[in-house]
């Protein structure tokens, strides 16, 4: 079965939370605070494996979880970082984000790993709180979650050369004759349900990697037939063989047939309809063929394209269509610009809000105190300690959260909410 699209949950691991710990040496009676900070959270890579060609892997495992950081330890020592988790995807696989369907990565250089959601910070333990007035602070703070996303995974095949055409022209024979694949062949439409790869031989150091793609038809571009689910494999391609049934033994005109195909792949994507195209006449040694035969060389030379006449069940002209088709393709080779792969974090990066912006609003007569940032920190403490919440009270002075409450004219006695807490007001 060919799986080309997968739905996965990530998350990225938990940072560690800083511990509250003191010295407990011998001759050393008042030992200071010695909690370490919290391992960071394991971050979450996609890692391009040559060796895959599905996405057959993600039908069966669907959530992908980093592990967390280790709390820290005693002595001011650091808990250990969560272990990076690498997912692997073959090459030619495209990440969306789920919710808004916006591209993420386009994977496809082999061997490149990208790193797409980092591991939540780890906290910080009570020796990273001693000042010189609070000499033996009694809390921590908590790890950072790591952050989430689903999103949709997408493959496109990687081939050098597409074979299109409508159902039964004999894709499949010519892909069978000219490389080792073994795709199902049979005299009925859409034989093939899936795309087909075969790697074409021609001489040593020099093959490339041909596509057959299952039969398109009218209406493909909306998802007729077997329409987008295949329309986009051809997009990777960098030449099209576009074959035809010469024969018409179908009851279908090959010169129709050509117009037809090209108009689906110019309404799904107008760049995929100027890719250079071979005009190929299939089933020449059957009788029929010859009256098309003019007709489909004259379309040829309207169109500026090369016509080469084969017959994929006797392997008549197969050889100098596909030495042909290579010599075109290092000449596109040549010309391409050199790819630049991706090898860091492309989703947007979050700038933390700072703690000073924050907002007061008064509603239902009391005061609410938002800020992304505040409570951001607000969430890492321990807000059951006291000790904690009294130094998040010295917070409040240094970002100037007081000074604005006595601006605003806010009586003494009147509730100040911030986050989950709670205050009386005192001027």
């Amino acid at each position: 079965m060919f799986i080309d699209r997968a739905r996965i949950y990530l998350k990225a691991g938990d940072g560690g939370d800083g511990v509250v710990r003191f010295r407990r040496e011998k001759y050393v009676p008042a030992g200071g605070p010695a909690g370490g900070d919290g391992g960071r959270g394991g971050s979450i890579y996609f890692v391009v494996d040559e060796g895959m060609s599905t996405l057959m892997d993600f039908r069966y495992r669907r959530k992908f979880v980093a592990p967390s950081g280790e709390p820290g330890k005693s002595k001011n020592m650091a808990g250990k970082d969560g272990e990076d988790l690498e997912i692997r995807v073959p090459p030619g696989t495209i990440v969306k984000d789920d919710q808004t369907g916006e591209v993420l990565l386009d994977l496809t250089a082999p061997g490149a790993r990208v790193l797409v959601l980092p591991g939540g910070r780890g906290g910080r333990g009570n020796a990273r709180f001693a000042t010189p007035t609070r000499r033996a602070p009694s809390f921590a703070e908590r790890g950072e979650p790591g952050p989430e996303l689903w999103v949709q995974l997408e493959l496109k095949l990687l081939a050098d050369v597409g074979l299109v055409g409508y159902p039964n022209v004999g894709k499949s024979t010519l892909l069978a004759a000219v490389s080792a694949a073994r795709p199902k062949i049979a005299n009925y439409p859409f034989t093939t349900l899936r795309p087909n790869l075969g790697v074409v031989a021609l001489d040593e150091g020099h093959s490339f990697v041909l596509a057959d793609i299952p039969g398109l038809i009218e209406g493909a571009h909306t998802g007729v037939g077997l329409g987008t689910e295949f329309l986009r494999h051809v997009e990777r391609t960098r030449l099209l063989l576009h074959i035809v049934d010469a024969s018409g033994l179908e009851g279908r005109d090959p010169v129709e047939d050509y117009h037809k195909i090209n108009a689906e792949l110019r309404l799904y994507s107008p760049e995929l309809a100027e890719r250079p195209q071979i005009l190929v006449a299939n089933k020449v040694d059957l009788p029929q063929a010859q009256g098309n035969l003019p007709r489909l060389e004259e379309l040829a030379a309207s169109q500026g394209l090369e016509f080469f006449v084969i017959s994929a069940a006797t392997g008549q002209g197969t050889g100098p269509l596909m030495r042909r088709a290579g010599q075109l393709l290092l000449e596109l080779k040549k010309a391409e610009p050199l790819p630049e792969q991706v090898q860091e974090l492309v989703l947007p990066k979050k700038v933390p809000a700072p703690l000073e912006e924050f907002t007061v609003t008064q509603v239902d007569g009391e005061f609410v105190v938002e800020g992304e940032g505040l409570e951001r920190l607000m969430r890492r403490l321990d807000l059951n300690n006291r000790e904690a919440v009294r130094y998040l009270q010295t917070v409040f002075e240094k970002i100037g959260l007081n000074k604005t409450l006595d601006e605003m004219g806010v009586p003494a006695g009147a509730t100040v909410r911030v986050g989950e807490l709670e205050f009386e007001y005192m001027e």
